[in-house]
């Protein structure tokens, strides 16, 4: 097709051959809306919706007896979750569990796995992770009566934006317990090479997690076979389970049968759960690092949205992500020329996660403007914006469209009618 492939028509031309297209319409996406932010919360689908009504037609239906009976009996939700969350992260069925919220299966995997002693006191981590795993980990430091200035080592960025995985294995030394890294770092989206990683410190002898919170849903994973010992991450986001989602974790089957660190009625093997024994019967399966019972109205919209995800499977996905954000930087460079704008993430595929992530001095107040036209960033301090065309429910258009809005918010300067400071909420 002989087309300008920076014109309107060429965006249609792309969407005509995207044969994921069908999907937008599962989402309620609405008119005229570019919503670029499904990095932070992915918008709600007409099959998470209805798996919503019909678990609470199950408790006005059947009252208590919704644990063993409906279309989806509660007691064992989570595991039956755990089965539809496995292929999105290359796991085993019995190696993954949905439970808790980010921080608190951090919390729960430290107890378990942090285990300071002689020489291996430390934790390493990076400069550039989400700060609630650095809080997480702190304080799992310092319970254990330990110092975080001498036990916690933080590994550096050179441009402030992305890592590199030679200087973290540099960073493996003889006195390091546990590495904990992002799989994609959620401001500038690089992707980390997990298997070098996780090679590089099992060589060591260093147990290596990963929070998968920015590429779950986005990019595909190989925990098991890459033997990653243990990781964890959100639902809300790419996986658009809703806000306040329960989250997710995994653990490799080589530390199933190990007592998790906390231990709750959950965590029991099934059949003897609620024998009510004082001393615990731990599950052998990933199911063992539950706590208390689970929350069954927000792990509901997860059956319907995991049903779409296995459906279009992630590697197509991934596909379609990439050429999004690709065609989308293609643009920018292309259009946005001469205002000052530079790309804090990776270029190369091979790096790139979910989003693309612009920086900017007058980024704020340019996501405030943004937001006025109808267009839905996400704005990360000090000064970047954060833009995620999402596989399932953005099209080249929409992609096409933000460009020459923003290209128009530059150009009149209508950026300047805001303050260029963040919201409460940012």
């Amino acid at each position: 097709m002989n087309v300008n492939q920076f014109a309107r028509s060429f965006a249609e031309h792309l969407d005509s051959k995207d044969p994921l297209k069908k999907y937008k319409a599962e989402f309620y996406v609405k008119d005229n809306v570019y919503y670029l932010d499904g990095n932070s919360l992915g918008i709600l689908s007409k099959r998470s919706e209805q798996t919503v009504l019909t678990i609470l037609n199950s408790w006005k239906e059947y009252g208590i007896d919704g644990w063993t009976k409906g279309e989806y009996p509660w007691f064992y939700f989570s595991e039956k979750l755990a089965e539809k969350s496995a292929p999105l992260v290359g796991a085993k069925p019995e190696e993954v569990i949905l439970t808790g919220s980010t921080t608190s299966n951090l919390h729960q995997l430290l107890a378990t796995f942090y285990k300071p002693q002689n020489i291996r006191t430390k934790i390493l981590a990076d400069e550039l992770n989400f700060p609630s795993d650095l809080y997480a980990i702190k304080s799992q430091i310092a319970l254990r009566g330990l110092k975080t200035e001498d036990h916690l080592v933080l590994v550096k960025s050179k441009d402030g934006h992305t890592l590199l995985e030679d200087e973290i294995i540099e960073g493996m030394k003889e006195d390091v317990a546990v590495v904990i890294l992002p799989s994609v770092l959620y401001r500038s989206g690089q992707v980390l090479d997990m298997k070098k990683l996780t090679d590089a410190a099992h060589e060591r002898g260093i147990i290596i997690g990963f929070d998968l919170c920015h590429s779950i849903g986005a990019i595909p994973h190989a925990l098991h076979e890459t033997g990653v010992d243990f990781a964890f991450w959100c639902n809300y986001k790419h996986l658009n389970g809703g806000p306040g989602a329960v989250g997710g974790l995994f653990v490799h089957e080589k530390h199933l049968g190990k007592i998790p660190g906390l231990l709750g009625w959950f965590g029991s093997e099934k059949s003897k759960q609620f024998n009510l024994e004082t001393e615990m019967t731990p599950s052998t399966t990933a199911g063992a690092y539950q706590l208390g019972t689970p929350h069954i109205l927000s792990l509901a919209p997860l059956f319907g949205s995991l049903e779409l995800f296995n459906e279009v499977g992630i590697d197509a996905i991934r596909e379609k992500s990439l050429k999004l954000t690709g065609y989308m930087m293609n643009l920018i460079d292309h259009k946005l020329r001469g205002f000052d704008f530079t790309f804090g993430n990776p270029i190369g595929e091979s790096s790139r996660g979910g989003h693309i992530y612009l920086v900017h001095e007058e980024a704020a107040r340019i996501c405030k403007a943004l937001k006025k036209e109808r267009v839905i960033p996400d704005f990360r301090m000090p000064n970047g914006i954060r833009l995620a065309p999402v596989a399932l429910y953005s099209s080249f258009t929409d992609v096409w469209e933000t460009v020459q809005i923003l290209y128009s918010i530059m150009e009149k300067q209508t950026y300047k009618l805001f303050d260029n400071q963040r919201d409460v909420i940012a």
